[in-house]
């Protein structure tokens, strides 16, 4: 079988092995098990790969490079709408050689994918939709139409596109989807943290506006006013990261917020396993990874009522549902605070969901998508 992945992720060459996000490139490996050969399109980069890019696992990789397209500004609009033939000639070049397609959506090229592969209906197709399927969400119209179209069984022929979240009526081919990080061997019974002592607060995310990296530190900040004995360790990058740290230092909190930027799995691993609680304020998710992997080892989450972290979270019984607002979010944790008990309940179930969704798990399912 060939099998063609059409995303908007950057790719990074190194030694003639292909290098991208790593919890993307995790997942696509449990995919590429099951086929014989791979052809992605996407855009390249020459930055070597970080800490926190992964190589794909195949032997069998042919790569079509195709322009990053984005329409922020009006030199890169022009510049991407220049681009369109160009990609939309490779993606049907690409679809016709493949067995099967699959897509990664939101994202620019996911939506001209999207518009490509109705040229193929009797293929076998797949999408990931990775972002907020909630119909009732206000999302850009990109979104808004890569939605429509993968819900549209005209537009649609042969394709199961899995989305985070079960939502009411969706048309027949929608399945309701999870993902996972962590392995069955990874499953350990959570530590009894104690929640009088001093706090320990967790940020795993990019710092970027939409994470509201801000509000995490706020909401400490407040705390630390109220003497509360808390600390806040952020694990990222992001373009908000030296306007954070020049606040942090503005407002005297340096002792109480360390910024570690980007560290690899096995850090994060180990930092989970004695965290209190993991703070994931964002304005948008699909499946918050940040929020399974915490709550994996017992850490318990606050984060905002999104998508679907609200069945997560089973609607604040294994986690902390609050406001954007800083008081509401700051009196929601307090009110926590004073119930031990309810804290060691919460940091159990937590786990045990969590566990549930192992790489075994996951895979089982993806197999299930590929082998008809």
């Amino acid at each position: 079988m060939r099998f063609l992945i059409i995303t908007h992720v950057v790719h990074k060459p190194k030694n003639k092995v292909w290098y991208a996000y790593a919890p993307y490139v995790r997942e696509m490996n449990l995919w590429l098990k099951y086929v014989d050969e791979v052809e992605i399109v996407a855009p390249i980069t020459n930055e070597p790969p970080s800490v926190i890019d992964m190589a794909y696992k195949h032997d069998d990789i042919t790569f079509t490079k195709i322009p990053s397209i984005a329409f922020i500004t009006l030199g890169r609009s022009l510049l991407s709408l220049l681009s369109l033939p160009l990609i939309f000639l490779k993606l049907y070049k690409a679809c016709k050689r493949a067995d099967h397609i699959h897509l990664r959506c939101p994202g620019n090229i996911g939506l001209l994918g999207c518009l490509v592969q109705i040229c193929f209906p009797k293929k076998v197709k797949t999408a990931k939709y990775a972002g907020n399927w909630d119909p009732k969400a206000s999302q850009p119209l990109s979104y808004r139409f890569q939605k429509r179209i993968l819900s549209s069984t005209g537009f649609i022929k042969n394709m199961t596109a899995i989305v985070y979240g079960k939502w009411q009526n969706q048309s027949k081919n929608i399945k309701p989807f999870f993902t996972a990080t962590y392995s069955e061997t990874d499953k350990i019974e959570p530590k009894n943290r104690n929640y009088s002592g001093e706090i320990k607060f967790v940020f795993v995310g990019s710092l970027v506006e939409g994470k509201r990296p801000l509000l995490a530190i706020h909401i400490v900040e407040q705390l630390v006013k109220k003497n509360c004995k808390v600390t806040l360790d952020l694990y990222g990058e992001g373009v908000l990261k030296q306007e954070l740290i020049e606040y942090c230092n503005a407002n005297h909190l340096d002792k109480s917020v360390v910024f570690h930027g980007n560290q690899k799995n096995e850090v994060i691993k180990q930092v989970l396993q004695t965290a209190h609680f993991s703070i994931l304020a964002s304005k948008s998710e699909g499946w918050p990874k940040a929020i399974a992997e915490a709550m994996f080892f017992g850490v318990i989450p606050i984060a905002t009522s999104i998508s679907c972290v609200p069945f997560m979270l089973d609607y604040g019984k294994r986690g902390i549902l609050i406001s954007s607002k800083l008081n509401e979010a700051v009196s929601a944790i307090e009110n926590h605070l004073r119930q031990q008990d309810v804290l060691l309940k919460m940091s159990k179930s937590a786990a045990v969901w969590s566990q549930k969704y192992t790489l075994e798990a996951f895979e089982e399912e993806i197999k299930k998508l590929i082998i008809t």
